[in-house]
């Protein structure tokens, strides 16, 4: 695997936003952030679902993470999938913390609710994808909800293998429904552009796909977005929705990645403007590290990502 600098790009700005994952109360997010010198890595959890310490990553980038050290234990091609199917189960599935977590989630639901749970959050489509595949059923991938977890899981596997065929299949083992392979290739499209030198990538990538139908709903969108470039971070992403669905949170990274000039900026905008932040951070972190390179992530970020030390 080459440019792993994305992956850790994407696995650093998760870190990063993930003390305040969640936090979609304004007010709440101010008072958690004034007086902060950094907003990044904040000491204390401040997310009001799940606590885990500071330095590890979301639900989301741990899909990643999974797919990463399958990439790195398989030897054989042809068993990536049947691995990464394994591996998924081992670590979200019955016996992992996760899965603790959500026992204790169905009673918290009974209960008004005070304080974060202590432990990760298993996210619906990786639910639903464990429940698939002990169902032995062909595709794996939950079909509720339209989130980011098919794309953190094809992120790694894109530096492996990156054909669309593929690519669209690893999609779609953890998130099967086109919303979700749609706009999760869209982010790996502009991903490679931004890695092979382009200027422009989301320009360079309108223009290519501006007569395709796949693509027609995420174009549409990242106009949008382009015409609200001089617009306040904050109220775009809450115009087009800061929780974890598409197409909001891609059209809230898009809007990170047109405003800021480094990867450190674009990350920090994503923190402030709340909600469901590490699934846009998975997408504005690759993206800078893939556009400006390994260096233009904070070392001292780095040096408090856990997960960090896998990958380099």
């Amino acid at each position: 695997m080459n440019n792993l600098h994305i992956f850790l790009g994407a696995t650093v700005a998760d870190a990063a936003a993930r003390p305040l994952h969640w936090v979609y109360d304004p007010k709440k997010l101010k008072r958690y952030i004034k007086g902060q010198k950094e907003v990044a890595f904040l000491k204390k959890n401040k997310s009001p679902f799940y606590s885990i310490k500071t330095g590890n990553v979301s639900g989301y980038n741990d899909v990643g993470q999974v797919m990463f050290n399958t990439l790195l234990t398989t030897k054989k091609k042809s068993e990536v999938f049947k691995n990464f199917k394994k591996n998924i189960v081992k670590k979200f599935g019955p016996g992992s913390i996760y899965w603790r977590n959500l026992k204790l989630r169905k009673k918290y639901k009974k209960i008004k609710w005070k304080n974060p749970l202590n432990g990760p959050w298993i996210h619906q489509n990786i639910l639903e994808t464990i429940q698939n595949i002990k169902a032995k059923k062909t595709m794996t991938g939950g079909t509720k909800v339209n989130e980011s977890d098919g794309y953190c899981a094809a992120l790694p596997y894109y530096l492996y293998n990156n054909s669309d065929k593929e690519l669209k299949r690893v999609i779609r083992s953890v998130a099967n429904s086109k919303i979700n392979e749609t706009y999760a290739l869209a982010k790996l499209k502009i991903i490679d552009l931004a890695k092979d030198g382009d200027k422009n990538p989301l320009q360079t990538f309108t223009r290519k796909y501006k007569k395709s139908k796949y693509y027609k709903d995420v174009i549409i969108n990242i106009k949008k977005i382009i015409r609200l470039k001089n617009h306040n971070h904050i109220k775009v992403v809450k115009k087009f929705g800061k929780a974890c669905s598409y197409p909001g949170t891609f059209m809230g990274s898009i809007h990170a990645i047109i405003t800021s000039s480094s990867y450190k900026s674009a990350v920090i905008k994503t923190i402030k403007a709340g909600g469901c932040n590490c699934s846009r951070a998975n997408f504005v972190g690759a993206y800078f590290a893939a556009l400006r390179g390994f260096k233009n992530i904070p070392a001292q970020w780095i040096k408090k990502t856990k997960s960090a030390k896998n990958i380099i």
